[in-house]
Formats: structure tokens, C-alpha cells, sequence
């Protein structure tokens, strides 16, 4: 079968020049989440070297899927929000292992293909206020944007104040900083792989002042080895546990949501979100069988649409130019965190761009919304932010004599996420 009935490219009244363009751009633009992806995975005691390979081959999937099942221009990868969830909430707040961890994220993936199958994503669309989806968006946003800071070197403990900022003579830090004022302008200026860019550039200034070490680069050869202790690594022990089930709550309310978000805002034609919603379902599940942190539609696909991506062949050109990045992956262990950092502040302040639409002017829409985004850095967690805003939010309704506006959905996930802080005293 010809490419163009394959990926129905007259039907999308595009063509094949157009589509490779913007299966390029959208690669280009994505590709920084190969280095960043493994990074943050490796804090949750994953092998760098092997989460970066499932990282690559999750991509690989999920634009495939994207591609020949959806037949639609968004891209399929590890998300930013996601693999923070993953490491800060699952492992670090609950508990969990990364095995378990993977258990979990594959069971939300289950459940978030069930629904996808259902009427149950348009009905929960309708639901859950918008407040609400903003405000996870835009906490989890802040919440990326204060580790950065944090595992940038410029934001640092301090016994009197609980944290304060670093000497900018700190090489680290000095480095994030440097890295942070050439990315700015590169994004602003919409040079397309600033990111990449600037992670590249941010490795050679760490070696610069010191923090990297390019001298056992002739050592660098790629090899899958390690890589089976991911592969299938999912640990489902506790799945008779309720706390696993609210770990898996919480998680499957932020792909679900993020990802619906996402998609009906970037479609470019919205009869393709049923199978595109399918298709990232299915890309989840396989992630945690590859030993990947959830993948998620990324904001990166509009740039490839903005090309003129209406079809299956973007994520397909995007997903195969993933495959030769799998050869680069020892190499990549080189880059320090202070060249990543930058990245993961910027996509913080970008998730940060939907509180416009949150009602500021109602207290009993903004008050849950505020709690949310607030708690979430500060208490570095991402699921205590959410349930706090979905906690609060039925509250500020009730005692307002508005409990009209209140969905029997909306007390549901209330009454969820007050088990949930009982459980966990």
C-alpha cells in the first residue's frame, strides 16, 4: 500500500513533502526528552543507561501507534509532568518501587484504555471544572520548574529559611544559570531544537568550568545490555493493596486529563481523538512493559502541525528518527543535570500558561485552584496538590450554598482523596 492511501494523505489535503517536514520538526523539537527522560528516571534508582533506551524505544511505539492506528499528526513520548509524577509521587510519596511504580502505570493505562473505548472521557470532560485541569497543569508546571531550580544547584537547603539561592561562583550552579540565559532567547527567537540546543551547549559550558569530564569519551559504545532489567520489570505485589489503587487513582487523573487536554487542543481535526485517545491509552501500557515512565501527547506536536502535520506520517517520520538516538545513549550519560535544568524550567513556566482561563474573580473556582498549584511544589508532591484543590473544592461550594455546582463525579474523587491522606498517616 502506497504512503499516501496508507496515512490517507489526500483525505488530509496535505502531501508527503509537507508531512516529513513535520515529522522532522516535531523530532527536533521533542528530542531532548531522550537525555531528560533518563535523568530524572535515574533518581527513582533506574539504571540511566536503561531508562534512556526504554525512553527511546517507548517513543518509538507511541508514534507508531499514533501513526498507523489513530492516523493522526500528534506525537506519542515520555512526558515531563508524567516521569515527575512518576519518580516524585509514586516512588518518593507513595512508596512504591519503580517496579511497582511500572505495575501502576500500567494498570492506569489499562483503565484509561477502557475508558477511551467508552463514552466515560466526554462525560468526565464535562464533569471535572476546568478550573481544576488548569490548575493540575499549571501545579505541576511550578512543581517541574522547582526541581529544576533545585537539581540545578541554584535553589539550595537552608536551615533558616528552607531553602534559599546558591552562590553563583558555584560551578553547578553557575552552569544552569549560563545554560538558562541561552536557551531563553533561542526558544523566544523559535529556533527550532533550542532545547536540544541548549543541552548540548550546556555540556560543553559544564566542561568548561569543570562538573564534566569528556576525557573517557573513546569508552562510549552502545550496548542493550542492563536493558533487561527493565524490560517487563513491573512488580504487581501490592495490587490487593488500597494504597497501590490510590496510586493508581492518582495517576491515571493526570495522564487522562493532560493527555484529553492536550489532544482536543491540538487535533487539528477532532474526529481523530477517539482513536488518537486509544492510541495514547495503548502507548502507556507498553511504556510500563519497556520500563518507561508514562508516555503522554507532548506539547511538542504542535510545532510539527504548525508545519502543516495533518496525518499518520509526521508521528511516523518522528518515530523513526528516534531509532538512531538509541546509538548515541552512552554518550549521553555525559550531560550534567545543571545542562537539563534550564529545559525543565522553561516547560514549567509553558504548563504555567493555562491559569489564565481559571476564574480568578470567583474565590469558590480560584481558592481550590490556588490550593492546588500552591501545595504542590511546596510540599513536593504532586498527588498531595491534587487532592488538596479536588478536597478543597466541594468545600468552598458547600459553604457557599452552591453545592449545585458540584458534580456527584467531583464528590466522588473528594471523598477518594480523603482515604487517600487517612491511608497514608
Amino acid at each position: 500500500m502506497r504512503a499516501k492511501e496508507l496515512f490517507q494523505i489526500r483525505d488530509n489535503e496535505t502531501n508527503i513533502r509537507t508531512e516529513m517536514l513535520a515529522g522532522l520538526t516535531s523530532f527536533i523539537t521533542i528530542a531532548y526528552i531522550i537525555a531528560v527522560n533518563g535523568a530524572i528516571l535515574s533518581i527513582a534508582g533506574m539504571p540511566y543507561e536503561a531508562a534512556t533506551i526504554a525512553t527511546v524505544l517507548s517513543s518509538i511505539v507511541g508514534c507508531m501507534l499514533m501513526a498507523f492506528w489513530a492516523k493522526s499528526p500528534l506525537i506519542l513520548a515520555p512526558g515531563m509532568g508524567d516521569n515527575a509524577f512518576f519518580v516524585f509521587t509514586l516512588v518518593a510519596s507513595f512508596g512504591l518501587t519503580w517496579q511497582q511504580a511500572l505495575a501502576a502505570g500500567c494498570v492506569a493505562g489499562v483503565l484509561f484504555f477502557g475508558i477511551s473505548m467508552t463514552r466515560s472521557a466526554f462525560y468526565l470532560s464535562q464533569t471535572i471544572p476546568e478550573s481544576m485541569i488548569r490548575a493540575m497543569t499549571a501545579g505541576i508546571g511550578l512543581f517541574i520548574g522547582f526541581l529544576g531550580l533545585k537539581n540545578g544547584g541554584v535553589i539550595i537547603p537552608s536551615e533558616s529559611t528552607f531553602v534559599q539561592l546558591a552562590s553563583f561562583s558555584d560551578p553547578y550552579a553557575l552552569t544552569t544559570l549560563l545554560t538558562l540565559a541561552l536557551v531563553v532567547p533561542l526558544f523566544l527567537r523559535g529556533v527550532k531544537g533550542s532545547f536540544l540546543i541548549g543541552i548540548l551547549a550546556g555540556t560543553l559550558i559544564g566542561g568548561v568550568l569543570g562538573i564534566v569530564d569528556f576525557s573517557n569519551m573513546d569508552s562510549f559504545t552502545f550496548s542493550m545490555a542492563g536493558y533487561e532489567q527493565l524490560l517487563f520489570a513491573f512488580d504487581f505485589s501490592l495490587l490487593s493493596s488500597f494504597h497501590f489503587w490510590i496510586a493508581v487513582f492518582s495517576l491515571l487523573m493526570v495522564i487522562l486529563f493532560a493527555n484529553m487536554g492536550a489532544q482536543l487542543g491540538m487535533l487539528p481535526d477532532t474526529s481523530k481523538f477517539k482513536r488518537s485517545f486509544q492510541a495514547n491509552a495503548l502507548s502507556i501500557i507498553t511504556a510500563s512493559m519497556l520500563g518507561c515512565s508514562p508516555t503522554t501527547t507532548v506539547a511538542e506536536s504542535a510545532t510539527g502541525i504548525a508545519a502543516g502535520g495533518r496525518s499518520g506520517l509526521t508521528p511516523f517520520i518522528a518515530g523513526l528518527l528516534f531509532i538512531p538516538a538509541l546509538f548515541v545513549v552512552p554518550i549521553l550519560k555525559l550531560i550534567p543535570y545543571a545542562a537539563i535544568a534550564p529545559v525543565l524550567i522553561i516547560v514549567g513556566c509553558l504548563m504555567m500558561q493555562g491559569v489564565r482561563h481559571i476564574q480568578w474573580d470567583d474565590l469558590t473556582e480560584a481558592f481550590p485552584a490556588f490550593l492546588m498549584m500552591l501545595v504542590m511544589p511546596l510540599s513536593f508532591s504532586i498527588v498531595n496538590g491534587i487532592a488538596c484543590g479536588f478536597i478543597a473544592y466541594p468545600m468552598v461550594k458547600i459553604v457557599t450554598g452552591r453545592r449545585s455546582e458540584v458534580t456527584a463525579a467531583m464528590y466522588g474523587i473528594a471523598v477518594l482523596f480523603l482515604i487517600y491522606f487517612i491511608v497514608r498517616q
